[in-house]
């Protein structure tokens, strides 16, 4: 009998040190649509991480239902990724300190190996102390209070410079930025954002004018503002000026103005504390892409490398109603763009699996 009990007891202990010895790569805001995109990835090789477990993590006054997500997980097979629901509070007038999260914060960076912040909308302006401009529309502002506070907690802000962040344990620890991933990032480090591209940059004032734009001025398909085709492309391709290749694709540096897919009408302004600028737009007015200048895997973009239609050539929509329907892989091609794509995965597993 004591043999039994001492033999359960060895399990146990192996069971709770295998896990604590599992990588967990955290995802947040992780809905379905983020769940489908990024398990995606993984199924097709296109991010290559041994031994992964994922934490899908999200506040409890978030505006999304999440049980959309938990009957993903539950109808598919998917392991190694886990919900958890942060019930602890949170407010606008306390993102930029120690609050009731900080704590649940250090536990889920002690706990992982990385974290990746998806794209959304628009960020509340009284978090970056500006009023709300009339194009402005703000959705789901525990969403951001969350993202903005773990985001200062890890990296620091000008806003608190006595704030000791979390990556001063470990510098290396990736953290990367999707569209407003990116923007939270700045708007966390003490930054600021352009609240509408078209009338505070070009003076634009109507849907039409923005269509008869150059191309690479446009950061949406402006013309779903005007028809209900459901095939129309949501964004829009253009290409970007990357100037320093290392933390943006690794080695590759063939195309440094790739083709790329957006989807946003605000930009970065004002650059948050430690932050630089690694592409732009064509025209070199809005910020594509930016580094850390302290931590060297944490990156953020503008634009969109994860949506599931550069990937898989089956899925077409058109850029106008009059257009042909069309592949984002063949587009992403065409421009001898798909591989910097490519390469901006392979650069972000290798900085997952480079994680002890």
């Amino acid at each position: 009998m004591k043999k039994k009990i001492f033999f359960c007891i060895i399990l146990i202990t192996v069971s709770f040190l295998s896990i604590a010895q599992q990588k967990t790569l955290i995802l947040a805001h992780p809905t379905q649509s983020n769940l489908e995109l990024f398990t995606y990835l993984i199924d097709n090789n296109i991010i290559q991480i041994e031994g992964i477990n994922i934490a899908g993590i999200y506040h409890q006054k978030e505006v999304y239902d999440y049980s959309k997500s938990k009957s993903f997980l539950e109808n598919n097979e998917y392991p190694y990724i886990e919900l958890e629901e942060i019930k602890e509070e949170i407010s606008v007038d306390n993102l930029f300190q120690k609050n009731e999260c900080t704590n649940k914060f250090m536990e889920l960076f002690n706990h992982s190996i990385g974290i990746i912040f998806f794209g959304g909308p628009d960020i509340p302006p009284s978090i970056y102390n500006k009023q709300t401009n009339l194009l402005t529309i703000i959705s789901d502002p525990y969403r951001h209070f969350f993202e903005a506070s773990f985001l200062f907690h890890l990296l620091g802000s000008s806003q608190n410079p006595d704030f000791i962040p979390f990556l001063e344990q470990n510098p290396k620890y990736p953290i990367y930025g999707i569209c407003l991933g990116m923007q939270t990032m700045n708007v966390a480090t003490g930054g600021t954002m352009i609240q509408d591209i078209p009338s505070e940059l070009y003076n634009l004032k109507y849907v039409e004018e923005v269509l008869n734009f150059d191309k690479n001025k446009q950061h949406r398909n402006y013309n779903k503002s005007l028809y209900t085709d459901s095939m129309l492309f949501s964004g829009n391709f253009h290409k970007i000026i990357i100037n320093n290749t290392e933390p943006l694709t690794g080695s590759y540096d063939k195309n440094l103005h790739p083709l790329v897919y957006s989807i946003h009408h605000q930009a970065l302004d004002r650059l948050g504390k430690g932050l630089k600028v690694l592409a732009t737009s064509a025209d070199k007015k809005i910020i594509e892409a930016i580094a850390h200048k302290k931590y060297p895997n944490v990156l953020g973009v503008q634009f969109h490398p994860e949506r599931i239609f550069l990937y898989d050539s089956t899925i077409k929509f058109r850029k106008r109603p009059s257009s042909e329907l069309e592949s984002g892989k063949k587009i992403l091609h065409d421009n001898n763009s798909y591989e910097f794509h490519l390469k901006y995965w392979e650069a972000f597993s290798e900085k997952i699996n480079a994680v002890e």
